[in-house]
């Protein structure tokens, strides 16, 4: 998946487990980019009493880079409280939910938006904004959309942001992919009768009817691009930015084991858990590295650039499929570095290679979600992103339709090969390489307006 459970240590935090990050220009206001956090992966709908909900002890971020040092110019942090206003009853409401300030309604939660700039200075935005609460059933919730709708705020400062649950809207068939990389069959017209996979059977969306906890705001352009500029073409790197998020925890140490109140020593936070790219740590780095991944900043980044050069799945794909990656078989035999993998994931890609297109960021190697913020929304989205001709979409940042699965598994298996090496010629698999679902196959609704993720699904008819 795009990030959930993708390492050991993180798996069994799930409230600090980011699961994905969007970044685009915002359809709804092109003069503003939205930037979506998941956390809190995998929920079942139906989890009382005890439904899911930030953890006030973990200080979650949305960080971007605006000069292109994999170091945060900008930086959104938001910090949970939770509650409680009856002791008296084990029932998460007492009666229907009809507002954000119910008396039905036991336990709320609560958070706070601080900006912090470049060089360390901390402004609260705002503090005690409600989050919305889980989705219990229509019976406890009416009206479940307008207490979403209400939980969405407008900062003085010109950001509009939201905390609460959503619907995953990732898709995958994760019981294939993980099946020693196989995805269910369909043929193409280019492999003249070929069935490029051999599992039968229809693709699964394995994270339907599941729901997160998301962190979105809405960012003036102006906010964040290099120069504060609000005009900029869609060549200049002023315009580019990367974005990834990140969570933490207190650092907590026992001195000594006497009883004393002066035992534990709590310190500063400590990184658990980071996203930028989706798969990146899921499918790219190493098991043995993944929490150490976690850990670091993406300055430090260049660590990982072997397996971004050299995929584990570049050599598998040729074994699992014989006949269909020959040349890919032939490219990573001769050991050639994957270049087009290195711009995408940790440069961006440099000007001149694609046709008015450019989300390079410079020469420091990191994972970052670059987005140049001067393309506009596409009127019309492909789901293959700039793979498909749609410059507005992944690796371009990253929409919620986007089928990064698809789009990530093309690249490795040669297909955007042929931006760096002209004489490449990809393997007609690699063109036609899928994992057969869509957003389509997301039962949830896309929203046409910010916070663009679906409501969640509701535990009564979700069980």
């Amino acid at each position: 998946m795009s990030s959930h459970r993708e390492a050991p240590e993180i798996s069994k935090d799930p409230v600090a487990d980011s699961s994905d990050l969007y970044a685009f220009v915002s359809p709804d206001d092109p003069d503003t980019v939205t930037i979506i956090a998941n956390y809190v992966p995998l929920q079942l709908p139906a989890s009382g009493p005890n439904f899911f909900e930030f953890g006030d002890d973990v200080l979650y971020e949305i960080h971007i880079d605006s000069n292109g040092d994999a170091r945060p110019d900008l930086t959104y942090q938001f910090r949970f409280r939770t509650e409680l206003r009856n002791d008296k009853t084990f029932l998460y409401n007492t009666g229907q939910i009809k507002s954000l300030d119910d008396k039905n309604w036991n336990r709320r939660q609560f958070f706070s938006v601080t900006k912090v700039d470049k060089h360390g200075k901390s402004t609260v935005l705002a503090q005690k904004l409600p989050c919305p609460p889980c989705n219990v059933g229509k019976l406890s919730i009416p009206d479940y959309g307008k207490l979403a709708s209400d939980a969405v705020a407008k900062l003085k400062t010109g950001e509009k942001v939201f905390a609460g649950q959503r619907a995953d809207a990732f898709f995958v068939d994760l019981g294939s992919i993980f099946d020693l990389g196989t995805l269910r069959p369909f043929e193409d017209k280019h492999l003249v009768g070929k069935t490029l996979f051999n599992y039968a059977g229809k693709a699964v969306n394995a994270t339907d009817k599941l729901n997160v906890h998301s962190i979105a705001i809405q960012i003036p352009l102006h906010l964040v691009r290099r120069d504060g500029t609000k005009k900029v073409r869609g060549r200049d790197p002023g315009a580019v930015i990367g974005v990834w998020t990140s969570a933490s925890r207190r650092q907590v140490q026992v001195r000594n084991n006497d009883g004393k109140a002066d035992d534990v020593v709590v310190g500063p936070n400590v990184q658990v858990s980071r996203l930028g790219n989706p798969l990146f740590n899921e499918v790219i780095v190493p098991m043995a590295q993944k929490d150490l991944w976690n850990s670091l900043p993406p300055s430090d980044d260049k660590r990982f650039a072997g397996f971004v050069s050299k995929p584990e799945l570049q050599t598998l794909l040729p074994v699992l499929y014989p006949g269909l990656f020959d040349n890919l078989a032939k490219l990573d035999k001769a050991g050639t570095p994957r270049a087009d993998l290195l711009a995408i994931l940790l440069t961006g890609i440099p000007d001149g290679l694609i046709d008015n297109f450019q989300n390079n960021t410079g020469d420091v190697q990191a994972d970052m979600l670059r987005l140049n913020t001067a393309i506009p929304p596409a009127k019309k989205e492909n789901a293959f992103g700039v793979v498909g001709g749609d410059l507005a979409g992944f690796p371009n940042g990253r929409r919620i339709a986007d089928d990064v699965v698809s789009i990530s598994l093309r690249a490795i298996a040669g297909a955007t090969f042929p931006l760096v090496d002209a004489t490449f010629k990809p393997d007609a698999a690699a063109a036609a390489v899928e994992q057969g679902l869509s957003i389509k196959d997301v039962s949830g609704t896309l929203l046409k307006h910010f916070p663009f993720l679906p409501l969640p699904f509701d535990g009564f008819d979700n069980p």
